[in-house]
């Protein structure tokens, strides 16, 4: 769960940007590739401030907030293109306040680059944040291709030429590829390329499969041809609503007259919807062979078993379903969390997969307070999976107990570390100090408290403070060692 707000890669690729200090700045960047063919390739940066995070100040008329933005991108680490400027927010009304979009063009070569954001709210007393992210340009006028996927919050038609228009619509983009349960449409814009000067015939598919199990919506599967000129823009809207809670990929596929895939291109994105939950939950049909695996008296332990590797919305619906204490609907609940996370047929299996995980982390980490999956060392272990090794160090002269464990790989991310310490010495009960992984706990001054058994802290602004160097205290370099 992203609790935590700290710079980092949003999903599939947008970007959180926040202040150094204050934090009162919130904002988003995301980036699309697209193709003119007076211009030749094309990147559009994507802006987005969330509106109560910016300060505001009284003009004629109502509220007017004020950023300085600045955009520079880079090939081996020269500039190749920037733009500096101020965006000045519409007029807001008095607690009427709306997220703000902002949109930038570079045209730029086939290559890859860094884009570097830096912004400041310039009515506040805030640091400037800033953000990287990584561009790849491929050279999309040279063969059949695809622009990116382009998801809008709105799409209107209009006469009228902004920056936001593209082929008669006014398209704000979305740059959060979460989707809840109110979110039924996914309003689509990509463009098709073809080098050819008179129209070739293609044919398009549009599929939606889950992007772990590879398993395709059926529902969602469209067909259709399209005469494709040098560039031909699609629109579609689809309808989510029926779509179940779950990570998806949206691909389309660009197909010939000799039925050949020629190129594709996709979109990741995540939703979360309780009404199919309640739904396949409540019409579910109980499984002998599954039901026989939950022991009557561990029902209810099982059920909140699941918390772990569940998102903010299935917590919800099993908290609510724990407090009815009924048994046979936390029963359905299971079977039907595994039907719709695993393959159907392969529900069981992942199902008993899982239990398996469940009672090892009971037998390891659980203390006289904690049930294994309640731990922070058992959490992390079925949500993550095993680590690549641990580190652990009962004793120290000056440090609490302390375990350090490191992943080489956790979905896209390389090279994550986690650090456990037991500041009460006793009952197993090691806490998350610290971690580099997106979403989990960041503590910058993680050293300080694991030495502060012996070394209590007594200047907060002095960040070396209580943490002298001392005999054994080696968990820096144990955990910055590759």
């Amino acid at each position: 769960m992203k609790r935590f707000l700290f710079l980092f890669i949003f999903l599939c690729c947008s970007v959180v940007l926040n202040a150094q200090k204050n934090k009162q700045l919130k904002a988003y960047l995301d980036h699309k590739v697209f193709y003119e063919s007076s211009i030749g390739n094309y990147v559009e940066v994507q802006l987005q401030f969330l509106g109560l995070s910016l300060k505001y100040k009284g003009v004629e008329g109502g509220l007017q907030g004020e950023v300085a933005i600045q955009l520079s991108i880079k090939s081996n680490d020269k500039i190749v293109a920037s733009d500096a400027y101020r965006l000045q927010t519409p007029l807001m009304k008095d607690s009427i306040v709306e997220d703000v979009f902002d949109l930038k063009r570079f045209a730029l070569q086939p290559g890859s680059y860094e884009l570097e954001v830096s912004l400041q709210d310039l009515n506040a007393n805030n640091e400037p944040m800033s953000g990287k992210q990584q561009i790849e340009i491929k050279d999309l006028g040279s063969q059949p291709s695809f622009s990116d996927i382009q998801v809008s919050e709105t799409m209107t038609k209009t006469d009228s030429v902004s920056v936001f228009t593209k082929s008669g619509y006014e398209m704000i983009p979305r740059i959060s590829n979460y989707f809840t349960t109110e979110a039924n449409t996914l309003p689509v814009y990509f463009e098709i390329y073809s080098p050819e000067k008179s129209a070739q015939a293609f044919g398009l598919k549009q599929t939606i499969f889950q992007t772990k199990s590879n398993l395709e919506m059926e529902d969602f599967t469209r067909f259709s041809k399209h005469e494709v000129n040098q560039i031909q823009p699609v629109l579609r809207v689809i309808d989510i609503a029926k779509l179940p809670s779950g990570e998806y990929t949206l691909k389309y596929t660009l197909i010939s007259k000799e039925n050949k895939e020629i190129a594709n291109v996709d979109y990741f994105f995540e939703r979360s919807n309780e009404i199919t939950e309640a739904i396949a939950a409540e019409n579910i049909v109980l499984d002998p062979a599954f039901q026989s695996s939950i022991a009557n008296d561990s029902v209810f332990y099982y059920m909140e078993s699941l918390i772990p590797i569940s998102k903010p919305a299935e917590i919800k619906n099993i908290i609510s379903i724990l407090k009815k204490k009924d048994s046979e609907q936390s029963r359905k609940y299971i079977q039907a969390y595994w039907v719709l996370s695993a393959n159907g047929a392969k529900a069981y299996d992942a199902w008993m997969k899982y239990k398996g995980q469940v009672q090892l982390v009971e037998r390891l980490f659980s203390n006289n307070f904690l049930e294994g999956f309640e731990t922070d060392r058992g959490r992390v272990y079925l949500q993550y999976g095993a680590p690549s090794y641990i580190i652990a160090r009962e004793s120290s002269p000056s440090d609490y107990p302390y375990e350090i464990w490191q992943y080489d790989k956790i979905k896209q991310y390389s090279n994550k570390r986690f650090i456990f310490y037991n500041p009460d010495l006793v009952n197993n009960n090691y806490r998350l100090l610290h971690c580099d992984m997106i979403g989990e706990l960041q503590n910058y001054r993680w050293q300080q408290a694991l030495a502060k058994r012996n070394s209590p802290n007594r200047n907060i602004d002095d960040p070396n403070d209580g943490n002298n160097s001392h005999y054994g205290g080696e968990s820096l370099e144990l955990y910055q060692q590759k």
